[in-house]
């Protein structure tokens, strides 16, 4: 079993309070928009860092991380990319890829809103784990955690961190 924390939009933030989540997590997500890359560089000094970059990300970024991050933890397919849109309303990009290649999860950020969302015609979880950082317009900076169990996806919690600064 692996507990996961997914977060996206850091925008060159991070502090404590998302480090108290990196800390309890075996492995870290993030879904792009990474800002300044001490962001990654300290979540990678505590745990594993699976991350792609974002449309604001630079050079450094996307030379250190993919545009779509594919890979498999305990038995589970998962797909990160920034801008992929929502069950059906995938962006252009990924349409036709996700239809012949469904993942269990399919993760996208840019939004800057949670959501959970169940696509019923791909079988897969659709999740935006919303912004943790303390640029764009939403109120309350938000992250996801869950667990992966040998196939199974458990535990979904939402986390809602200080109202941005």
């Amino acid at each position: 079993m692996k507990k996961i924390l997914l977060l996206s939009d850091t925008h060159s933030f991070i502090d404590a309070q998302i480090l108290k989540f990196v800390k309890q997590a075996d492995e870290v997500w993030h879904a792009g928009d990474i800002g300044n890359l001490e962001v990654t560089d300290t979540i990678k000094k505590l745990k594993p860092l699976r991350a792609v970059f974002g449309n604001i990300d630079g050079a450094d970024a996307r030379s250190e991380f993919l545009l779509d991050n594919k890979f498999e933890v305990e038995n589970v397919a998962v797909w990160i990319t920034h801008i992929g849109g929502y069950p059906n309303r995938y962006d252009q990009r990924i349409r036709e890829e996700i239809k012949v290649n469904p993942p269990k999860i399919f993760i996208s950020g840019h939004s800057h809103i949670l959501k959970v969302q169940y696509d019923k015609k791909l079988n897969l979880l659709h999740l935006n784990p919303g912004a943790a950082g303390n640029h764009g317009f939403h109120k309350v900076r938000t992250m996801l955690r869950f667990s992966l169990d040998n196939g199974e996806i458990k535990d979904m919690e939402i986390i809602e961190l200080a109202k941005r600064g």
